[in-house]
């Protein structure tokens, strides 16, 4: 699929790209630090627990994502701007795109997690647990925005995306929902087949 090398050069063009002049600094920090975490802990486990090519694609491009955000925020990615007129949005959408990917790729994890630890022997719960612990992940980044709102006051506004939709929070829960559950339905027996040559 895509080798350690490429994997970290990609990564590392896109995130001097990223940090180039982003719309707000600040802003920039908190969108892109989870994908700094991840590289680390990557990078830590990779010889104790090396993860499925799949997997460690879906996190570059789950980082990507997060990366092209911070630049210039989730409210205005300007080809999300440009697409708006073509399905009627009235907002900038690239949050949804991020929340999406926020359940998508933590099910495959948590789903090779579980499988190669055998926390569970069924599958059916295995979704459950897998789609649990993506609502759960979710959840607990909207208690973050939440936090960092009550923080830095009007700053985190760029942050929280919500461009005045009243329904935010929850419609962000519902695209990781849809992205987990998207994610074992259309990649489960790849990632099986994947798991099967570790």
């Amino acid at each position: 699929m895509i080798k350690p090398a490429s994997w970290a050069v990609i990564f590392t063009l896109v995130l001097i790209w990223s940090g180039y002049q982003p719309k707000d600094t600040f802003t920039w920090f908190l969108e892109v630090l989870p994908a700094l975490i991840g590289a680390v802990l990557l990078v830590v486990t990779y010889r104790r627990f090396p993860l499925t090519p799949m997997l460690y694609l879906l996190i570059l491009a789950h980082c990507i994502v997060l990366m092209v955000g911070g630049h210039y925020t989730y409210a205005e990615v300007p080809l999300f701007d440009a697409i708006k007129p073509w399905f009627g949005f009235e907002r900038n959408n690239y949050d949804k795109l991020g929340h999406f990917m926020q359940g998508f790729v933590p099910a495959i994890l948590a789903r090779e997690i579980l499988i190669r630890r055998s926390v569970v022997k069924s599958r059916a719960w295995m979704n459950l647990f897998a789609v649990s612990i993506c609502l759960a992940f979710s959840a607990f980044y909207e208690l973050i925005e939440w936090w960092v709102a009550l923080l830095s006051g009007q700053s985190a506004e760029a942050f929280l995306g919500t461009q005045g939709y009243a329904w935010d929070t929850q419609s962000d829960m519902g695209f990781a929902l849809l992205g987990a559950l998207a994610a074992l339905l259309f990649l489960g027996r790849w990632h099986d087949r994947q798991l099967g040559r570790l």
